[in-house]
């Protein structure tokens, strides 16, 4: 296992419960069971405060992690876009990080590709949340 990993998915300021939130997302891995739940606050359509509980693996841990330093005091339009980017760096062929998304280098390695279901969870879960029109999934 890489030390990298372990190291981001320990910086977990943002592993709490938010009491006043406008956004509660659910998610589940059906591949390997991890669990997630987003709940974030939304003002004028900016983030500006995201907590999390998960039952997940260290790969999943540290790609929440990353997500919620990226997208906190972000408007929920470039959180939106950069979900899809990550989603799509999976799907399309060519495997080179752009700019967007370059905060997940040291997670998005061809050694970890074989975890990309537990690296996207945070991600499908956040983008679900945002198009969702009460907040509630």
């Amino acid at each position: 296992m890489d030390l990298q990993i372990i190291k981001i998915a320990s910086e977990n300021k943002n592993q709490k419960t938010l009491k006043k939130y406008t956004h509660e997302i659910k998610n589940k891995n059906t591949i390997c069971g991890d669990e997630i739940t987003i709940k974030i606050l939304i003002k004028n359509k900016i983030i500006k405060e995201i907590g999390y509980e998960c039952k997940s693996c260290v790969f999943c841990q540290a790609s929440i992690n990353l997500l919620c330093k990226k997208i906190s005091k972000m408007d929920t339009v470039n959180a939106l876009n950069l979900c899809d980017n990550v989603i799509n760096f999976y799907t399309s062929k060519e495997k080179k990080i752009s700019k967007k998304i370059f905060f997940l280098k040291k997670i998005l390695t061809k050694d970890n590709f074989s975890r990309k279901e537990c690296l996207l969870l945070p991600f499908e879960t956040l983008r679900k949340g945002l198009r969702s029109k009460n907040g509630k999934n």
